[in-house]
């Protein structure tokens, strides 16, 4: 009898090895499962801002799981970002994160301070990797009771205008002190004034009248173009 007690016992923690091998087995496939990490990241929206940037922004350089990493932890963090005026998070197939980009549109750098100024009104230090090679730099200082209406101007220049302008420089005279002389890609010099800041828009049809003459645009005080030498 003591035989067979011994004997059923063995039998019934065979069983239980076998319950707790499958049960870890189990286990382990599913964390390994949810371990898989993150096999390719695509960024669409994205002009300014190269992909490493955001790839380290996101916090997922990486390749964190990919069943893990929280698509709203991650877009918070992109939008703490002072570039980056909205994102989107998605996870696709296989293994994929999208990230889409709403950039801030940036409006000019402030060469006194370095700093490339947004639409929004934020401001941020210019950073190696973000493409500033078609943003207008103003050139010197402009009185903080002409500032803020400047700004604000530039916001209502179209994009396609907006990349054409190479330098800004605050030039006031004895008639109008919200005076400015803006420097084009293109060779040519604009005079506008705070009031009329957004006839800059039409610059493109002005251009098609001047038959590839090189001078400046005086929209301050009348329309009128003087040509150079």
């Amino acid at each position: 009898m003591a035989k067979k007690l011994v004997k059923k016992r063995k039998i019934k923690l065979f069983s239980l090895f076998i319950v707790l091998l499958i049960f870890g087995g189990l286990i382990f496939i599913v964390y390994r499962y949810l371990d898989t990490s993150i096999k390719n990241i695509i960024i669409t929206g994205n002009k300014r801002l190269n992909d490493d940037y955001i790839i380290e922004q996101a916090g997922i350089k990486n390749y964190p799981s990919f069943y893990l990493t929280s698509t709203i932890k991650t877009k918070d963090k992109l939008k703490k970002s002072k570039y980056i005026e909205d994102v989107e998070v998605h996870r696709k197939f296989y293994h994929t994160f999208e990230i889409k980009i709403k950039e801030n549109r940036a409006l000019f750098i402030n060469n006194n301070k370095n700093k490339v100024v947004f639409e929004n009104g934020k401001t941020e230090k210019i950073d190696d990797r973000l493409d500033v090679y078609d943003i207008p730099r103003v050139i010197n200082y402009i009185p903080d009771n002409k500032y803020k209406t400047f700004t604000k101007k530039m916001a209502q220049i179209n994009e396609d205008i907006l990349c054409k302008i190479s330098d800004i420089e605050y030039k006031p005279n004895d008639l109008d002190k919200g005076r400015f002389l803006l420097y084009m890609d293109d060779g040519n010099m604009v005079y506008l004034t705070l009031t009329k800041f957004k006839m800059i828009n039409y610059y493109n049809k002005v251009l098609s009248q001047l038959e590839d003459k090189k001078g400046i645009l005086y929209l301050d005080n009348g329309n009128h173009f003087q040509i150079k030498g």
